[in-house]
């Protein structure tokens, strides 16, 4: 049933609310562990107090350490493309909110959630925000529902925001579960262990609902396939099927052939995605889509060929090697763990350019340490933070990485050492914003 609210005082703005969210409310993307909670108790409370919004619309559930964020993307963008009304849940955001909130016009593409959606369903679950004292994140993983609902989508593409098994999205029957890879993260959370995290990650497989594993891996392969022989579950790993063998830039895009497991024909696709780690998430999101198909969704060859190709200007997908200046190239990307800034490296490695300029910023709660042995040592640094609680200090960030060779100088906030970096790099250097999502968001230069 649809709920009616009334108020006697005027309702708050948009700011006020946003504030009242973050203030008032435990929030894992400032605070960290203290936020976590190992309990879907709120969240199902939540929605059965909204009339359980979740229950009225497929979708689809994504998982995985790295690369999540660009498979929702991508998939949202397909089924754009196909025809369907399509909601996309993510976390967390680069500028604003209601970033974490979209649904898609068939006639355009995303928009983030009405700044009086967000006020007035605020005003209207303050009553149970007051007895059960939810988490940010569980309120905004309510608010997306309830939000899907209200827009009667016919599918909504849900990302995880850390792990799975007791992550707030968790309590979804979708018709697709995917997991795109295991790696090192969260670890104070999720466990020290490969093993540990991908089985939380495995929390997200339901009876009966096929899975699609981005990356097999030795270690992790027999926790998924032990889950889903648990629940029925057709499994499926995206990267046994096809492979990339070969791929160039042209025109500031990717473009990628692939091998595909007992066809002749090595299909080609352009995408507007010019990471090379995103070869890794095309193969995970054709495998899904092959799998939507067997769930009588209509997301064929052409249309996801046609959505691949803009990604960015149909979803508003950001961070991921987003190349925001040239002359000196200036590129931001939301890496932040061991296997991100692997990828990052390797980008970086391929990528022609004379002296390298990395701004670097991180989060306490990472193994800083572990992460910072990745970066070259023939760079010049610039160590910040982020304007959170969770960020970890700019000059102990500078003690850690001089122990591991790397050095330059500590600047209060990114835009500054931004600014510092272009004043002294010369026209065919490299900049890049790395090290947290946080940081991304506080760069000025407009996306």
């Amino acid at each position: 049933m649809a709920f009616l609210f009334s108020v006697t005082l005027p309702l708050m703005t948009y700011v006020e609310t946003i504030d009242y969210l973050f203030s008032r409310l435990p929030m894992f993307s400032r605070i960290g562990q203290a936020a976590y909670k190992k309990d879907l108790t709120n969240t199902i409370r939540l929605c059965e107090y909204l009339g359980n919004p979740h229950k009225k619309f497929k979708s689809i559930h994504i998982a995985g350490t790295n690369g999540k964020g660009s498979v929702s993307h991508m998939l949202a963008t397909i089924l754009h493309t196909a025809g369907y009304k399509t909601g996309l849940y993510t976390s967390p955001h680069l500028k604003d909110f209601r970033e974490r909130i979209k649904v898609n016009e068939l006639t355009s593409g995303f928009s983030e959630c009405r700044e009086e959606f967000v006020i007035g369903f605020t005003e209207r679950i303050k009553p149970v925000i007051e007895e059960i004292q939810p988490s940010f994140f569980e309120i905004t993983v309510a608010m997306a529902f309830d939000y899907f609902t209200v827009q009667n989508v016919d599918v909504a593409v849900i990302e995880t925001g850390l792990g799975g098994r007791f992550d707030s999205t968790n309590i979804i029957t979708p018709v697709l579960s995917v997991i795109t890879n295991i790696g090192m993260d969260h670890m104070n959370i999720l466990g020290d262990s490969i093993e540990k995290i991908a089985f939380e990650k495995a929390g997200i497989i339901k009876p009966g609902v096929p899975v699609v594993i981005g990356e097999s891996k030795p270690e992790t392969r027999s926790m998924f396939e032990s889950t889903a022989f648990k629940n029925h579950s057709p499994i499926f790993f995206a990267d046994e099927k096809r492979k990339a063998i070969g791929w160039h830039w042209h025109n500031h895009h990717l473009i990628v052939e692939l091998e595909e497991i007992n066809k002749i024909d090595h299909p080609i696709y352009e995408l507007d995605l010019p990471g090379i780690y995103q070869t890794k998430n095309l193969i995970t999101v054709l495998e899904a889509c092959l799998q939507l198909r067997s769930c009588s969704f209509a997301v064929y060859d052409a249309d996801i060929k046609k959505a691949l190709k803009q990604v960015k200007k149909i979803s508003g997908l950001h961070g991921r090697w987003e190349v925001v200046h040239q002359q000196p190239l200036v590129v931001l990307d939301v890496a932040h763990n061991e296997d991100g800034i692997k990828q990052l490296m390797e980008q970086v490695e391929v990528t022609n350019h004379d002296e390298l300029h990395m701004i670097v910023g991180m989060v306490r709660d990472k193994e800083v340490e572990n992460i910072l042995r990745l970066f070259p040592k023939l760079a010049n640094y610039y160590f910040t933070q982020a304007a959170i609680p969770r960020a970890l200090d700019a000059v102990s960030l500078k003690e850690k990485a001089e122990i591991n060779g790397l050095h330059g100088s500590v600047y209060p906030d990114v835009n500054i050492a931004l600014q510092q970096a272009l004043s002294k790099a010369k026209k065919d250097d490299l900049i890049i914003v790395c090290g947290s999502v946080f940081l991304v968001g506080e760069v000025n230069i407009s996306f």
